[in-house]
């Protein structure tokens, strides 16, 4: 005779099962699109800034520096305070009609005049518009997704993430370049980024997002305790420079190895290809680092993989190329070695919510900014040392960061762990300063697989 549990068990969703929520089916899908409209642009366009419109490589690597500056408070604002308030839907709106708009806008007057300062500001200022609709899913992610498929649902966001950034955008410029060149294709990134907006907007459906996560809330009272958490909450504050530096290295990578690619005789064909396989590997260790941090231990699998193994990655990324030249295989595998350890962080998201969870949106404010700020921070490392040490000398930076992070990482609780958690409000109370937050609407019923 079956139990009520495994009966549940039976009739939920394939998509359920394998841990995407099936209500958000068309969040994910909407996200890919959106994300291989905006990394159409990822293996080439700082040799287009620095070459073809002739801005220098320093000069191309600050032009994606005030991008990521910009990102980095589109990611805060976009998943914590603007969720709370807005609800995800409408975040993700305001986030594709910013993009769309400074695209144009950078397409039709900035670069015609191949005006520095005016690519600058237009590109800078689009760079509000990517994570306010994919962490604005996130968040909507985090509020819909059971607690315990909370690390595989966050990994499947990633997995569609980074299938369409740079996976999938960068298979459409090889394909697009030869034929119309990279100026026309920055046109055909923009019909995808349209197609991916419609699809959130007209197809997804599931209401928790459609109002504001933590309404009623002030929304100065709201910010101020966004960055209070991180003192209150010690581990958050770690958390943040564990986000931080996760993918700080990656950002700054696809600026400045296309360079050192190039100086080893590699075509921009080609580096678009090693990028393609460091995503790809990317994949399909999100997936399985996602596993590991539901079933073994987050910190521990964020430590190992997203630090040592992230570490190994960067300087394999330069000593190998270096040492075998012209060597496709060889680079192949330095790349694809540090896309499996892009993929180690994973499991942080639920380890961050396990902090606070009754701040939901103030953590997944904490989690968001220290990603947008990596947005920034690699590119900037990158402008201010690489004249100076090389590649060579950036990815030994870039290394050691990871490692300070293997030992951050270790610090902070993860789900299901069993380590003590002095942070925690003790189970029946909560912090007099800080009520818990309203429930979330309840999602509609899953209908019967």
């Amino acid at each position: 005779m079956s139990t009520p549990a495994a009966t549940t068990a039976k009739r939920r969703h394939p998509l359920d099962r394998i841990g995407i929520p099936k209500p958000l089916i068309w969040g994910y899908v909407g996200l890919l699109f959106f994300m291989i409209g905006d990394g159409v642009e990822t293996s080439y366009l700082s040799k287009y800034f620095g070459s073809d419109l002739g801005f220098s490589e320093t000069g191309a690597g600050a032009i994606i520096t005030v991008y990521g500056v910009t990102a980095a408070i589109a990611s805060f604002l976009g998943a914590g305070l603007l969720s709370d308030r807005w609800g995800p839907r409408r975040v993700m709106a305001v986030g594709a009609g910013v993009w769309i708009a400074f695209h144009v806008l950078m397409l039709t007057v900035a670069i015609p005049a191949e005006s520095y300062p005016l690519v600058m500001v237009t590109y800078g200022i689009r760079g509000f518009g990517y994570p306010m609709f994919a962490y604005g899913f996130l968040s909507w992610i985090m509020a819909v997704a059971p607690k315990d498929h909370q690390s595989k649902a966050v990994g499947w966001f990633w997995f569609f993430y980074s299938s369409g950034y740079p996976i999938i955008g960068s298979f459409l410029f090889a394909a697009a370049m030869p034929l119309v060149g990279f100026y026309a294709t920055l046109w055909v990134s923009l019909a995808v980024i349209a197609i991916g907006t419609v699809i959130v907007l007209v197809l997804l459906r599931e209401r928790t997002g459609f109002t504001g996560l933590a309404p009623g809330r002030d929304s100065r009272a709201e910010l101020a305790g966004t960055f209070r958490i991180l003192f209150e909450k010690p581990k958050l504050g770690v958390s943040l420079i564990i986000r931080l530096i996760n993918t700080t290295p990656s950002f700054g990578m696809w600026v400045f190895m296309p360079f050192f690619v190039r100086d080893l005789g590699f075509s921009d064909g080609q580096w678009n290809s090693l990028l393609v396989i460091m995503m790809v590997t990317n994949l399909g260790a999100l997936l399985v680092f996602g596993v590991l941090g539901d079933n073994w231990s987050g910190r521990k699998t964020c430590a190992l993989f997203g630090g040592v193994l992230g570490a190994v990655g960067c300087l394999a990324c330069y000593y190998l190329p270096a040492a075998a030249g012209y060597n496709f295989l060889v680079a192949a595998i330095a790349v694809a070695v540090y896309g499996a350890g892009l993929a180690g962080y994973v499991p942080l998201p639920a380890m961050m919510v396990a902090q606070a969870p009754e701040r939901r949106g103030q953590v997944m404010g904490v989690y968001t900014l220290g990603a947008g700020l990596s947005v920034a921070a690699g590119p900037l490392i990158g402008t201010l040392s690489y004249s100076a040490w090389g590649f060579q000398g950036l990815m030994w930076i870039y290394a050691g960061l990871l490692l300070v992070n293997a030992a951050l990482c270790l610090y902070v609780k993860s789900p299901g762990d069993g380590m003590p958690d002095e942070d925690a409000v003790p189970a029946g109370r909560h912090d007099e300063r800080h009520p818990p937050a309203p429930p979330a609407p309840p999602a509609p019923p899953v209908p019967a697989a």
